[in-house]
């Protein structure tokens, strides 16, 4: 398949595939687009446009194939290729994120660490090294990494970007609430999580009474 996706559906098919796990480690055979609607609290008709994208069509009156659908969004988005990635910071977010085992799934491979302090240098989290930021450079060219994911201190997110460019890193997974200046061949994903957050109180007029 050649055709470009679009961030949001490739948002949306990420999901749909979690739920088609979910339906298979049930021994659910098949699964309606409305079914996935009405679990995402989406239109049926999106969910439908989504699936088409990929060249798939159901049964009717029966619906999808689970197996045959997942297998299908696993090739489109490639999880089988392996991509190896650093996290850069290891703080309680970076802690978080490489202990999150899921990322092996989606052919994700958090390989190390890194982080400037010496409490932190040499510990393992969950089997992953931390490394001194310094070495970078080697590991990256050493293990073929191209992805960075950025979790360290706002105050250090740019020095530290233009030190991951200087290394080699090609893409980078931001999670600082910074905005990076970056040259126009790097690619950035900016991973806005209070906006997130704000998004989803403000919509739906959250509030503590």
């Amino acid at each position: 398949m050649n055709k470009i996706l679009s961030d949001k559906v490739i948002n949306r098919l990420t999901l749909y595939h979690s739920i088609l796990t979910d339906y298979i480690e049930k021994k659910i055979e098949y699964i309606s687009s409305p079914q996935i609607a009405e679990l995402l609290h989406v239109d049926n008709t999106q969910v439908r446009k989504d699936i088409a994208l990929l060249g798939y069509k159901g049964k009717c009156k029966v619906g999808y194939k689970a197996y045959d659908l997942k297998v299908l969004i696993e090739e489109t988005l490639k999880f089988k290729t392996v991509k190896t990635a650093f996290i850069v910071g290891a703080g309680n977010l970076g802690m978080a994120l490489a202990k999150y085992d899921n990322f092996e799934a989606y052919g994700f491979n958090i390989s190390a660490l890194f982080d400037n302090s010496p409490e932190k240098i040499g510990q393992k989290i969950n089997e992953k090294e931390v490394f001194n930021l310094k070495e970078l450079p080697r590991l990256a060219e050493k293990f073929g990494a191209k992805i960075a994911i950025l979790t360290v201190p706002r105050a250090y997110a740019q020095e530290v970007t233009e030190f991951l460019i200087k290394s080699g890193i090609q893409y980078i997974w931001n999670f600082t609430p910074c905005v990076l200046n970056v040259p126009s061949e790097i690619q950035i994903w900016n991973e806005n999580l209070i906006g997130n957050f704000l998004q989803f109180t403000v919509n739906h007029s959250v509030n503590d009474n």
